[in-house]
């Protein structure tokens, strides 16, 4: 038996009718709230297979935030200190773990998570709701919903908020099928572990990763499983905190997943937490003026003038100095989805205070990229793992 969910239109509004058919008994998914559109529904389940296979690996609660077919961000439930709470502007002392992993992957990227679908390893409560509830975001998927955070979830967007239940013991079929053009692929679905084992292969001089990085390393790898490829991903205190996705280049990915790294970093640089924003600003537009302090040196002058008339007082941009020193505070873990093809992306990447790297291996440039990480005392090890996603 097949169930058919009318969907309100395709990829975009002209594509009408557009429709999702589930099957029947066997379907993963039930909508408790609003309509659904076609690129809904593709966050949503490549959303719910990631947090799922996070929480499977890492045994914590995890979160989720997708737009267009790739995370902005995603992270597990780890407790956020202080700095990182103002950077978000939460009040971290009322988050639940849920909560904390749905903040945390957001908060890798605030200004790309703006109109999100949101996922979560485990049941929604009362705590992940009242974030939900304030945030710009199109929807969420779960495991299930606690009956005051269903009201409040339900409310939202004047009711139109969508809201999906995923069925968390649902089996995906072993052969996943697309049709293109009229003509059907067809290829086993990509269930290879990712686990602390791809972690042993290590080609470095430096040997170890620490605890704090293998988790790291993992949330990273695992996200690029469910990111348009090709794929960089940088990871720190259990999230992503940059990701470059679906770039031709593999250098651009690494610059883009640094250059957001960058930004999350330097977001929780005290003067930028302490900017004088006019009490008039939005939230969301106060993310996006911060952003535009950090990148000042690249902002137009119509941009500058933009951000001057949001503060109070006039702006001290940090200097190329203290934005590298406070960089170095960090050791962050980054993960490529294919093989590094040459060594500028370690060169970009120590810049950007990755210490840890985890890649496939196989080209043949890898003994120099090796040798480009020894030179910045990084351990990197080869996976034999490639993880495209088209």
């Amino acid at each position: 038996m097949t169930n058919e969910l009318a969907l309100r239109y395709g990829l975009n509004p002209h594509q009408q009718p557009a429709r999702a058919l589930l099957a029947g008994d066997d379907s993963p998914i039930a909508v408790r709230n609003g309509a659904p559109g076609y690129i809904n529904l593709l966050d949503a389940l490549s959303s719910w297979q990631l947090v799922r296979e996070l929480r499977a690996v890492l045994g914590l609660p995890a979160g989720a935030s997708f737009k267009h077919v790739s995370p902005a961000g995603a992270a597990v439930g780890l407790p956020i200190e202080d700095g990182l709470a103002r950077a978000y502007q939460v009040d971290a002392g009322e988050l639940s773990p849920v909560a904390c992993a749905y903040v945390r992957a957001r908060g890798g990227d605030l200004v790309s998570a703006y109109g999100d679908i949101a996922a979560v390893s485990d049941r929604v409560d009362a705590s992940l709701a009242a974030v939900l509830k304030r945030e710009v975001s199109d929807g969420i998927i779960a495991p299930g919903y606690d009956d005051e955070a269903l009201a409040v979830l339900s409310a939202k967007k004047g009711g139109k908020y969508l809201v999906i239940e995923a069925d968390p013991d649902y089996v995906p079929p072993a052969t996943e099928r697309r049709e293109l053009f009229g003509v059907e692929l067809e290829q086993p679905a990509d269930h290879a572990p990712i686990t602390t084992d791809l972690l042993t292969n290590v080609v470095t001089s430096e040997t170890t990763f620490p605890a704090d990085a293998q988790r790291d390393l993992l949330i990273a790898t695992i996200a690029l499983r469910y990111t348009q490829s090709n794929s960089v991903c940088v990871a720190a205190d259990g999230q992503v905190i940059g990701l470059g996705a679906g770039q031709q280049s593999r250098i651009h990915c690494t610059r883009l997943a640094c250059a957001k790294a960058d930004r999350w970093m330097l977001q929780q640089h005290p003067r930028m937490l302490d900017l004088p924003f006019k009490k008039e600003l939005r939230r969301p537009d106060r993310f996006t003026a911060r952003e535009q302090v950090i990148a000042y040196a690249e902002l137009s002058e119509p941009e500058r003038v933009h951000l001057a008339a949001q503060m109070d007082s006039p702006l001290e941009p940090l200097s190329a100095e203290e934005r590298r020193d406070w960089i170095a505070r960090y050791d962050n873990s980054l993960s490529h989805d294919a093989f590094i093809p040459f060594r500028d992306n370690i060169d970009r990447a120590q810049a950007s205070a990755v210490c840890y790297v985890l890649q496939p291996g196989g080209s043949i440039a890898d003994e120099g990229v090796a040798e480009a990480a020894n030179e910045y005392g990084m351990t990197m090890a080869f996976s034999g793992l490639r993880l495209f996603r088209h």
